[in-house]
């Protein structure tokens, strides 16, 4: 049903349309994906390697022991092929849809909802300085985090996206950790509109460096860069602007999964992100005028370059037909019985060319 101008998916999530349970046998197949998995209880990572299916056995006693909602298991996965996902998902009850989504990459920044799960995609961005790309590298390239956040389990799955290390981080922030799979969330959703903000602050100081070289007196700029340039910043303006409707539904919807303190966490994060977006499209518009600017004294200096040309053309024709005039083999030239006859012409040349060139320079020609 639609949530604030975005379609969101609500499926009934019940046991017969969740993938059946697989047995934990299947554990090495999925050993290669897991980036880590980790046992929260009370705020804080419990120490120890676990297994996936060793994890949720943990969450399992705590919460027989001490009532639900106090533990949680955090499951890392870094690509997981169709295969690898099915067996996780079959131990988390995961619904099928998901299954679908999480091992296809390149997906535009969502929330959808499946029962009392929820899929959420936020798209990472890496951010090259413009000095090491002209071997024609991406100044903006993008990834993938998908988060399937659940009552008792939190499953990141990375697609082309480096490591962010927040759950180091994390382990001094029990006071968040304590409120569950969700606030995790929140803390990965922030961490990427944080580095957002991060490579806006990067992208401005490029714009200002491209906008002093355009508009400094006699300076030869590359046009090819700034054309690179807009469209690396149109990149990164396509991969975060979806975020915006994401985090907004996350902010005022999904009442009964979260806590009113949670989504004031969302509703921060929309705010901080709508900050960065609103950069992030005037540094285009910055760049549009930029480029405006760069073709027409592009074509200011052509036209100086011509008159400049023209100037000198004219400077060489005088004494060319000068020459030429005197080069004639007519018998009667009264100049050529001249004793002075030579060194005037040569002088009148002279004196022409410096009053061409005196002309031609005060009239900004040359």
């Amino acid at each position: 049903m639609p949530v604030n101008g975005k379609i969101t998916r609500t499926v009934n999530t019940s046991s017969q349309q969740r993938n059946a349970p697989i047995p934990t046998d299947d554990n090495a197949a999925v050993e290669q994906a897991i980036e880590y998995c980790r046992v929260y209880h009370n705020g804080r990572s419990l120490p120890g390697h676990y297994s996936y299916g060793a994890a949720i056995a943990q969450v399992a006693r705590i919460s027989e022991q001490e009532g639900p909602g106090t533990s949680f298991v955090w499951l890392a996965l870094e690509e997981p092929t169709a295969e690898q996902m099915k067996v996780v998902a079959g131990h988390f009850e995961v619904h099928e849809l998901i299954v679908e989504d999480a091992v296809e990459a390149h997906q535009r920044p969502k929330v959808e909802r499946y029962g009392d799960q929820l899929f959420i995609v936020v798209r990472s961005v890496n951010y090259q300085d413009l000095d090491y790309i002209d071997d024609g590298r991406q100044m903006i390239s993008t990834g993938e985090i998908q988060m399937l956040v659940g009552k008792n389990f939190i499953i990141t799955i990375r697609h082309h996206s480096p490591s962010s290390g927040l759950a180091h981080r994390l382990d001094h922030d029990t006071q968040l950790c304590a409120r569950g799979p969700a606030a995790l969330a929140w803390a990965v959703a922030d961490d990427h509109v944080a580095r957002y903000g991060w490579i806006a602050d990067q992208l401005g100081e490029e714009v200002d460096s491209l906008e002093e070289e355009v508009f400094t007196p006699n300076s030869r700029f590359n046009i090819e860069q700034i054309y690179t340039f807009k469209r690396e910043i149109l990149e990164m303006r396509h991969a975060i602007a979806p975020l915006v409707p994401a985090l907004r539904q996350l902010a005022e919807g999904h009442k009964d999964l979260m806590s009113k303190k949670l989504r004031s966490y969302f509703r921060d994060a929309l705010d901080n992100h709508l900050i960065v977006t609103d950069r992030i499209a005037g540094y285009d518009e910055r760049l549009t005028a930029l480029i405006d600017a760069g073709v027409a004294k592009i074509t200011m200096q052509q036209n100086q370059d011509m008159r400049t040309i023209s100037a000198l053309v004219g400077m060489a024709a005088v004494p060319t037909l000068i020459a030429g005039i005197y080069g004639m083999n007519f018998e009667h030239m009264p100049e050529l019985s001249y004793s002075f006859g030579y060194p005037l012409v040569l002088l009148l040349m002279v004196v022409i060319v410096a009053f061409l060139a005196w002309w031609f320079r005060k009239n900004e020609w040359l």
